[in-house]
C-alpha cells in the first residue's frame, strides 16, 4: 500500500483556502439579509445645540440669520509692537577644541546650544553675547552670536 500523496503542508493550505471560501460565502449572505440601506438611513443631523443625532431637527425652532449683522473683523499686526528677536545672554560653557558651548539667556534663563559656525567673532566664558534663537535638530540654537559692547 503507497503512501498518500498529500503532504501536511498542501492540506494546511486546503484548510485555509476552504475557510476563506466559506467566510466569503458568509459575507454574501450577510449582505443579502441586510438588505440594501437608502441614503435616508445614512443621513445624521445637528442640533441647536451642536448634537449628532438621526431625527431632523424642528423647522419651528429655526432661526433666520441676517447676513449683514455678522460682524468680520481683520486684525492687523501692530508695527509699533515689534518683538525683539536679538537677546543678551552669557556664555555659560564653552568648549573650543569641540566647538560648541551654551549660552543662559538673560530674559528666561533658558540655556541654548551654540556653535562656532553660529558665531560672528570669538566668544570665552562668562563673555556677555547678543544672539537670536533658531530653530536646531534638537532644539533651539544660538544664531549670529557676538560679543555685546555697551
Amino acid at each position: 500500500m503507497g503512501r498518500s500523496q498529500e503532504t501536511f503542508n498542501k492540506k494546511e493550505v486546503k484548510k485555509k483556502n476552504e475557510k476563506k471560501r466559506k467566510d466569503k460565502e458568509q459575507k454574501r449572505a450577510r449582505k443579502k439579509s441586510e438588505g440594501k440601506s437608502s441614503f435616508d438611513d445614512m443621513i445624521a443631523y445637528v442640533d441647536e445645540y451642536g448634537k449628532i443625532s438621526a431625527t431632523p431637527p424642528d423647522p419651528d425652532k429655526k432661526i433666520t440669520v441676517d447676513a449683514e449683522s455678522i460682524e468680520l473683523k481683520i486684525t492687523r499686526n501692530n508695527p509699533e509692537v515689534v518683538p525683539d528677536f536679538v537677546r543678551k545672554g552669557v556664555v555659560s560653557f564653552f568648549n573650543k577644541s569641540k566647538g560648541y558651548g551654551f549660552i543662559r539667556d538673560l530674559e528666561s534663563n533658558q540655556s541654548v546650544f551654540v556653535h562656532t559656525e553660529n558665531l560672528l567673532e570669538p566668544v570665552n566664558e562668562n563673555n556677555v553675547v547678543t544672539f537670536e534663537i533658531g530653530k536646531g535638530p534638537k532644539g533651539p540654537i544660538a544664531k549670529k552670536v557676538k560679543q555685546y559692547k555697551d
